[in-house]
């Protein structure tokens, strides 16, 4: 027999073994592969719904029961397969895209700031202002932020550096104030050189399965709940990048080629969002950021105005790129303490 290696992501065949551990054996592990008819599988759906799993679920269970029996059918096990018949649940979003305001984000990244965690509160402006994946941000490396935008080649997974989830490489505008995060957190980390990660484990490794969910439910639920979002994921602030885009008046293609996917899966996602821009009221990402900073009163973060720190000085400050803005450049008036708010400088 010619052993069988599949093509499956890691966390792909963890989550067909579940469906086969939890719904499938439970239901079906004593029928003689013979006996199984349309039916009875017609019947296992039926029972599974009225017991409330969700559609999502019943449709990976019945993918992934296809799949062994089809591989029974190839081998003559069985003459055909009986889950073709079967209806399968419709694969569509069953809920709406709500991305987090600029406000939310900066009062995320406020707050682990004020705590001692910069590289946290870069890792969540990369998410957001890039629209970066979770897998993809932790994969990212320094030679990858360039001076206008961020290559997005490879993410990780279980630890383990891996391409990305289209298999894909692309480009993301780097705006200026996520470029000035950036080059903060450069300045402040031990491991700058060019093939660092950008955000490594302790070691210098890629994260693994157990820092990453830590990090989802410890750090950032800390962070998104002194925001009041306690329900958001890290994977949301995806959404926040692409509405950024959409209100600044990019089109359909421009975010998908940004995002990282299909055109067609950009306008289902989000056509809601597209729907409710107003061409009129167009504003750029950039100064979206920059407003929504300025009017996150965290006095106690020295950060927010780097260049009130004593400490910045041309002979400990690394070189500045020069995609990163010194000022806002939204025509607003340099911070000054005639501002509602003034930096700390200690």
């Amino acid at each position: 027999m010619v052993p069988c290696h599949p093509n499956l992501a890691r966390h792909t065949q963890e989550s067909y073994a579940s469906a086969l551990d939890v719904h499938i054996i439970p239901r079906l592990g004593d029928t003689r592969l013979q006996a199984l008819t349309t039916e009875m599988i017609s019947d296992t759906r039926a029972e599974m719904a009225a017991a409330g799993v969700g559609e999502p679920a019943i449709r990976k269970v019945l993918t992934v029961l296809q799949s062994i029996l089809e591989r029974a059918v190839e081998w003559r096990h069985l003459d055909s397969n009986p889950v073709r018949a079967v209806r399968k649940p419709g694969q569509h979003r069953t809920r709406v895209v709500r991305p987090l305001p600029p406000k939310t984000i900066e009062m995320m990244r406020a707050h682990l700031l004020v705590s001692d965690r910069q590289l946290d509160a870069t890792l969540v402006t990369v998410l957001a202002y890039a629209g970066l994946r979770p897998g993809e941000a932790i994969g990212l490396r320094w030679h990858d932020v360039g001076e206008r935008t961020i290559l997005v080649e490879r993410s990780v997974a279980f630890g383990q550096l891996k391409p990305t989830k289209t298999g894909s490489v692309r480009t993301v505008r780097l705006l200026a104030p996520l470029a000035d995060d950036l080059y903060e957190w450069r300045r402040a980390t031990a491991r700058d050189a060019e093939t660092d990660l950008v955000f490594p484990a302790p070691d210098g490794s890629p994260w693994n399965a157990d820092r990453a969910r830590n990090w989802r439910k410890r750090t950032f639920a800390e962070a998104a709940a002194e925001a009041g979002v306690a329900t958001v994921r890290p994977y949301d602030l995806r959404h926040s990048f692409v509405s950024l885009l959409i209100a600044q008046g990019a089109t359909v293609v421009e975010v998908a080629r940004q995002a990282g996917h299909a055109p067609t899966m950009t306008l289902s996602t989000y056509a809601h969002l597209f729907d409710e821009h107003d061409d009129s009221s167009r504003l750029p990402a950039e100064q979206q950021i920059r407003l929504a900073r300025l009017a996150v009163v965290s006095p106690e973060v020295s950060v927010l105005c780097p260049r009130s720190r004593p400490d910045l000085t041309p002979e400990t400050a690394k070189p500045r790129r020069s995609g990163a803005s010194e000022e806002p450049s939204i025509g607003l008036e340099p911070m000054t303490p005639s501002l509602p708010w003034k930096c700390s400088t200690n």
